[in-house]
């Protein structure tokens, strides 16, 4: 299938000395630190942000190297998850091989590795906003200190790789799968926030030196691996974002090229691929969580609208001739605010106010690409996200 874009490509030669924020955009952030004292709850979020440092300076993170269950490798420094919704089979004895309920998360996935992932980027994204906002550089060190716990040292670094990624009991010989290269989807975010990090006093370029070697490693294996191969090849939400984390990881390691060819052809390959004519993302809503899938993939794509937008590349306007395109895909779910869950004529088996506030987030982020004062009227009548949640900062207005 052929589409005309309508897509602006302002640039593509940038150099690595131009790398800046680019998921949370710099300006955005500039623009909140000018305004703290009179944009929507901004004294409220800052306050709240460093309450939430202070209690991260004394967080203590679990290395990849402490687990009793190690990957089939023997490795402790390899990275081992399980599939997220995959249980025992109550009609086996030992429960193998492992069967899917797909929304219902198992809770033996927390004696493995992927919650420490989540620790690590809260951790160092909150220490590092802190940082951002205060100039107070004991931010800065600690979250340095927890950096060179997951990447830098030997003893306790995790190998560049997720050949045993979201696991299942019973499959595959507990091989890894490429749907677990989403885990590390939260590293995008991350490598953003240590641009902060490089400028402080906490950081030493060996630091940042090693850090980069990190992600110039895990990109080769995102694009070289059976599995990094697979995951591309993926049709819904994991296949947006590994061409992301790709993309990202590519920016920060001074891989231009490869970030050129993610970002360049992500509106045809991802958008107009998921997103019909009339705003539906079939892949997304026919799961059991159909409302929370719709607005996570929207989520991504928007992250590499920011890609995009920082390199020169306009993503969001990108239209294919039959009318698909990110504003499609809000404008199908966006009926949805403010409605019960009954209203939904999808699956939606749990979680239906938490995602009224994700999608009121979402609509303000549109509303930051295009201005739309529907857009900003529905956000200021649906949000009721307390003031001291940090996005009253990354998308202060």
């Amino acid at each position: 299938m052929k589409y005309r874009l309508f897509l602006i490509i302002l640039s593509f030669t940038f150099s690595l000395s131009s790398y800046s924020q680019r998921v949370i955009q710099a300006e955005q952030l500039a623009y909140a630190k000018r305004n703290i004292d009179n944009i929507a709850n901004g004294n409220s979020a800052y306050k709240a942000l460093l309450r939430n440092a202070d209690k991260e300076l004394a967080t203590v993170i679990v290395p990849i190297t402490e687990k009793t269950i190690v990957a089939g490798s023997g490795d402790k420094h390899d990275y081992v998850s399980m599939g997220p919704y995959w249980w025992p089979d109550s009609t086996r004895a030992d429960g193998l091989p492992y069967i899917r309920k797909d929304g219902q998360r198992n809770p033996e996935i927390l004696k493995l590795d992927r919650y420490k992932i989540d620790k690590l980027t809260k951790g160092v994204n909150i220490l590092s906003y802190a940082y951002y906002f205060s100039g107070e550089d004991k931010y800065a060190y600690k979250a340095v200190d927890m950096l060179r716990i997951w990447f830098l040292n030997d003893e306790t670094k995790m190998n560049p790789n997720l050949n045993y990624a979201q696991m299942i009991l019973g499959h595959n010989n507990n091989k890894g799968r490429g749907a677990g290269i989403i885990d590390t989807y939260s590293f995008v975010e991350m490598i953003d926030c240590i641009e902060f990090l490089a400028k402080s006093s906490a950081m030493k370029k060996k630091d940042l030196d090693g850090i980069k070697k990190w992600f110039s490693d895990f990109t080769e294996w995102l694009i070289t691996s059976d599995l990094g191969q697979n995951e591309r090849k993926a049709k819904n939400n994991h296949g947006t974002a590994y061409d992301i984390q790709v993309a990202a990881y590519a920016l920060f390691t001074g891989k231009t090229d490869i970030a050129k060819e993610y970002i360049s052809t992500f509106a045809e390959n991802r958008i107009f691929q998921q997103i019909e004519s009339d705003g539906k993302q079939p892949l997304e809503l026919e799961r059991t969580i159909a409302l929370h899938y719709s607005i996570f993939n929207i989520e991504h794509m928007m992250d590499m609208c920011n890609l995009g937008k920082s390199v020169g590349v306009n993503i969001y306007n990108s239209t294919s001739t039959d009318n698909r395109s990110i504003s499609k895909a809000i404008e199908f779910i966006v009926p949805y605010l403010g409605k019960s869950q009954k209203d939904f004529p999808y699956q939606q088996i749990k979680e239906w106010d938490l995602n009224q506030q994700k999608l009121c987030w979402l609509i303000r982020r549109a509303s930051m690409f295009k201005k739309d004062k529907a857009y900003d009227k529905l956000f200021d009548q649906y949000i009721n996200t307390k003031p001291s949640d940090i996005k009253w900062l990354l998308y202060a207005k």
